[in-house]
């Protein structure tokens, strides 16, 4: 019997216990710079989860085309090195270095800029944590992608860069990849 996982609060990290000195009220100043969407996909979660774990098939769906990915490098564990660089269709490169926080196979990813892998952090400020769930639904699955900004001006930042609409054509081009494995 599998068991159902309940939640009080949004997807993302549990949040510490009110003995480090947090209270619901911090949790909820948290998650106060974040931006999710979820949406039912209709590929096993495990599937999602190898495309999202294999560096050989991120250039096929993780940027909206005419965007694409190379130099990809990822140490799939927490603590983990997640790096690539995004190109743009007029050769613009944009790296990205990031860091595995959590991994539970076919579940769920929370990876974040703040780090490079090994715990060494990045030059400069980080932008978000980002948080991948998967929850296999009547043989779909439920995609919820979630990200936490450390403010409101990198929270709007991003939106303005075109979150919903740039992970929403991620979230279709994975699916149509996954149809085909």
């Amino acid at each position: 019997m599998r068991e159902k996982i309940f939640r009080r609060f949004p997807v993302g990290p549990v949040p510490p216990p009110a003995s480090l000195g947090q209270t619901p009220a911090d949790w909820k100043e948290n998650m106060a710079h974040e931006m999710s969407f979820t949406r039912l996909i209709d590929a096993p979660a495990e599937t999602l989860f190898r495309l999202w774990t294999d560096p050989s098939r991120m250039h096929e769906w993780f940027c909206p085309r005419p965007w694409t990915v190379t130099d990809v490098r990822l140490d799939v564990r927490a603590g983990g090195g997640c790096t690539m660089t995004m190109v743009g269709p007029e050769g613009e490169r944009l790296p990205n270095p990031g860091q595995y926080l959590e991994i539970i196979p076919n579940r769920r990813i929370v990876f974040s800029d703040a780090f490079t892998g090994d715990w060494k952090t990045k030059d400069g400020a980080p932008f978000f944590v980002g948080i991948v769930e998967f929850e296999p639904e009547g043989g779909k699955t439920r995609y919820t992608c979630t990200v936490r900004h450390w403010n409101e001006a990198d929270m709007k930042k991003h939106e303005e860069m075109g979150f919903y609409t740039g992970w929403g054509i991620v979230a279709d081009q994975l699916e149509a990849l996954a149809k085909t494995i």
